[in-house]
């Protein structure tokens, strides 16, 4: 035991990472040490000791404001890239058009031209999000899914909420506050049939009250393909109107459109349910315009999705494909709660 004993840890996380260095005799004496103590590596050792940097990229939509929704993984990312300095990870930020499936594209061939060692993005347009995969398998660069998935891709792994899932918890809980009376999704956003994240919430909502034979509700669904002023209005009221609405359910951030609906043409009667905790949001969440927010914890799943990189490329660690993070449900009684919150609220 007193040989054994003079072989340090340090000694055996360099010898298996540099076995081809060692003389052979000291080599098999030390594995055989390794073989009778049923020794576990130490992978922090060994990570540091390949001196292995990387660079990432981020593929992220433009947020259209300093306080929008993809302002907020991107914080979790500069988090996660601060922890991991001494390891000399980089990343190179990239953002596309949420409105422009051809930016998207655009921004895409930057990062295949940059050869990044793996990289993060939202697979916000399905079709195009597939020929980008396509080219990112060509060259063996590893991808994680952030906010929304296509399942089945070659992903290294998804960050986020279960978009189905989340419809569900939505049509229920707009079930519960509304027992009967016709329902409007919205969907802010263009090209809906290449929103995927948007049209598994859509259908979880649907299936909800499919499933659960609710014959007091007829759901409708609209699309607002543009906000830059408020044209898109008045076909919504007239929609409201005519299919006798009660409940409205968004099925992205941008609910406090609905809000200043409901403010310029006083249909305080509405009940309304909508997505994360944007400053607008809150704000309707308060005013009991909105009664349900669904948080989807964008600085986590920014945290979450470069640690997976991470452990991927630089530490060669097998993890699981799936990290859905919690389906949070806000109230005007709990927001104050939720801490890492409050600085944008």
């Amino acid at each position: 035991m007193a040989e054994k004993a003079k072989v340090s840890i340090g000694t055996v996380d360099r010898v298996l990472h540099n076995r081809g260095e060692v003389a052979e005799e000291t080599k098999n004496k030390i594995l055989q040490i390794v073989k009778e103590l049923d020794y576990k590596p130490n992978i922090l050792a060994s990570t540091l000791a390949s001196k292995k940097s990387a660079l990432f990229a981020t593929l992220f939509p433009e947020p259209p404001s300093p306080e929008g929704y993809w302002t907020k993984p991107v914080v979790g990312v500069k988090k996660r890239i601060a922890e991991l300095r001494q390891y000399g990870i980089q990343v190179q930020p990239f953002t596309f058009s949420q409105t422009e499936s051809k930016n998207f594209v655009e921004s895409a061939q930057k990062v295949i031209d940059l050869n990044p060692d793996g990289i993060i993005f939202a697979p916000f347009f399905k079709k195009e999000s597939g020929i980008f995969i396509n080219k990112l398998k060509e060259l063996n660069i590893p991808f994680v899914f952030i906010d929304s998935e296509i399942k089945n891709a070659g992903q290294v792994g998804y960050i986020g909420q279960n978009s189905y899932q989340s419809g569900l918890v939505s049509g229920k809980l707009l079930d519960l506050i509304l027992p009967e009376g016709n329902v409007l999704v919205i969907h802010f956003a263009k090209e809906m049939d290449n929103q995927n994240h948007l049209v598994q919430r859509e259908k979880g909502f649907y299936d909800w009250y499919s499933k659960n034979k609710r014959d007091m509700h007829q759901l409708f669904t609209t699309e607002v393909p543009d906000t830059n002023n408020e044209n898109w209005m008045d076909p919504v009221v007239k929609t409201i109107q005519k299919k006798n609405i009660r409940g409205i359910f968004v099925t992205n951030s941008k609910v406090f459109y609905v809000g200043q609906l409901i403010e310029k043409y006083g249909m305080h009667d509405l009940k309304v349910i909508g997505h994360d905790l944007l400053k607008e949001n809150v704000g309707y969440l308060k005013k009991d315009i909105v009664q349900f927010l669904i948080c989807q914890r964008p600085e986590e799943q920014g945290y979450n999705a470069i640690n997976k990189l991470f452990r991927h490329v630089v530490q060669k660690r097998i993890t699981s494909d799936k990290n859905y993070t919690s389906i949070d449900i806000v109230t005007k009684e709990n927001v104050d709660y939720y801490k890492e919150f409050k600085k944008e609220i």
